[in-house]
């Protein structure tokens, strides 16, 4: 049998890096074992659910390169894929379960509800629902509903434990004592989650169910579901068998605290690592890691890679750990393998929010941009890293500069203010400094200053970036002149006119 997976989100917030996982694992499974991956939006909550959710997360599924072979956008066979497009579906097979005596209508309030439980929780008991309504006849049931009385549809669940295998977890087994009779479609006539997702793991022959470990304790009621089901007589050679698929349940990620990762740990949804510039392949390589491992000590993982090389059966129940640290090693390593022209597309929207771009950004300044992000990009964990380097190019501020006690003390160093005066005498035929220029005016300034190392390109370096630290002078210097030659939105001083701010901000402090 073809393997058939699902990721089942609900549109109730943005995609978060936990949900992505489980996206990513059923991906690899589907395309390794050359199986179908589908999208299912489970939008039940009718009022947390919301349409620009929905976009937002196929787009990030999208993003991180996870396609899926049906879905609401893409159709397929076992439609519709929204459950609140399934509702006549799921009343369907709960009418013919109440009709089976494997359900039956429960007229109990939430008062009487909450009041049973707290009564079970003082005792010391696990709170379930008491089996208050398990009594009633069908007849008297539908007689009370005709009356306009509300009920919801509860299932009876089975005197006898209820047990699954695990692919992470192993054989695992429930006493039924402990589950109480749960509500298949409520009184409003919205499906429960544990019945809906039965429904349609069913009728979309799905295999295998991959999700996180948090739904085990959801699993003995879905198995006693998938039994009730199964006991009904087919209908039609298309009903579905409703065999049990296989389970595999994946371990929490924990943040670096090891409590469940949440967004006091920071931004934890795809919407944020994507406009961080945290590159997709990395974040796929990264959240792949996270719970699963080759057997080797590998670490890089383009998709493709990825995918063959994916099992289930090397997946940990052990808890995960997020580690941003380990996330920007893996982006600085795509990030390098990246083409320029697409980092630069990449980085177009941060350098424009900084105003340092304009749109189209094209000809002699596109290629300017290309040159420093070859210089600035070794430097960088995150695309939105980039503005903030590159302000040592746009930016110039001597009196700032000199405020700095890391500044007074480089140039309350022996021989500092020679260097200034030296490298303005070398600068004053104002030619332009290329690298090959500024390498020529170095050897002009250590000459006549008799100063070298750190002596030497400190005092430099402060006098035309302003900073004590930054990328190489003789790659930089170069693109502030070029640069102060084009038509940028925020203009760039050339190193000849910060240096003579430099000397005046100076003497004004003597």
């Amino acid at each position: 049998m073809t393997p058939r997976v699902r990721f089942a989100p609900s549109p109730t917030g943005e995609l978060h890096v936990g949900n992505a996982r489980t996206a990513l694992f059923n991906f690899l499974f589907a395309r390794q074992q050359g199986g179908v991956f589908l999208l299912r939006i489970e939008d039940t909550d009718v009022e947390r659910s919301e349409a620009r959710f929905e976009t937002q997360l196929m787009e990030d599924l999208r993003w991180l390169g996870l396609n899926w072979d049906e879905g609401p956008d893409t159709g397929g066979p076992f439609g519709p894929y929204r459950q609140s497009e399934r509702s006549e579906i799921y009343l369907r097979y709960a009418n013919r379960l109440i009709d089976a005596g494997s359900a039956y209508f429960c007229f109990c309030s939430p008062q009487e509800i909450e009041k049973d439980r707290q009564s079970a929780l003082a005792s010391g008991q696990q709170p379930k629902y008491s089996g208050r309504c398990r009594a009633i006849s069908l007849d008297t049931a539908r007689e009370r509903k005709s009356k306009g009385e509300l009920a919801s549809i509860r299932l009876r669940i089975p005197d006898h434990p209820l047990r699954f295998d695990d692919l992470v977890h192993g054989p695992l087994e429930f006493p039924s004592e402990v589950i109480g009779d749960p509500i298949l479609v409520r009184s409003t006539g919205i499906p429960a989650f544990n019945y809906a997702v039965v429904i349609d793991d069913a009728l979309m022959r799905i295999t295998h169910v991959i999700r996180g470990d948090d739904h085990i304790s959801n699993t003995p009621r879905q198995v006693a579901l998938f039994e009730a089901l199964s006991a009904l007589p087919r209908l039609s050679d298309s009903e579905p068998d409703w065999k049990l698929p296989l389970f595999a349940h994946l371990s929490t990620i924990l943040g670096p605290d090891h409590t469940r990762l949440s967004k006091r740990h920071g931004a934890t949804s795809l919407g944020h690592f994507r406009s961080s510039g945290i590159l997709p392949e990395a974040l796929a390589n990264y959240l792949a890691l996270l719970g699963w491992a080759p057997g080797d000590n590998r670490e890089i993982f383009p998709m493709p890679e990825l995918i063959e090389a994916f099992r289930l059966s090397q997946v940990s129940r052990n808890p995960a750990i997020f580690d941003l640290d380990k996330l920007r090693w893996l982006n600085r390593h795509y990030l390098k393998e990246a083409g320029p022209e697409r980092i630069l597309n990449l980085a177009i929207p941060a350098l424009r929010d900084a105003g340092f771009v304009t749109e189209p950004l094209d000809g002699a300044a596109r290629t300017w941009w290309l040159d420093v992000l070859n210089l600035l990009l070794p430097s960088l964990d995150e695309l939105s890293q980039l503005p903030g380097h590159a302000r040592i190019l746009f930016e110039y501020d001597p009196k700032a500069s000199l405020a700095l006690d890391e500044t007074k003390h480089a140039l309350a160093e022996p021989g500092a203010r020679e260097v200034i005066d030296a490298l303005w005498a070398a600068v004053s035929d104002n030619a332009e400094i290329t690298s090959g220029r500024f390498k020529e005016v170095l050897d002009q300034v250590k000459k006549a200053s008799r100063q070298k190392g750190k002596g030497l390109f400190h005092p430099v370096r402060i006098a035309l970036t302003g900073s004590a630290s930054g990328p190489q002078l003789d790659r930089l210097i170069p693109l502030i002149e070029a640069g102060s030659r084009l038509q940028l939105p925020k203009a760039i001083k050339c190193s000849r006119n910060r240096l003579i701010e430099f000397r005046e901000a100076l003497l004004a402090q003597s």
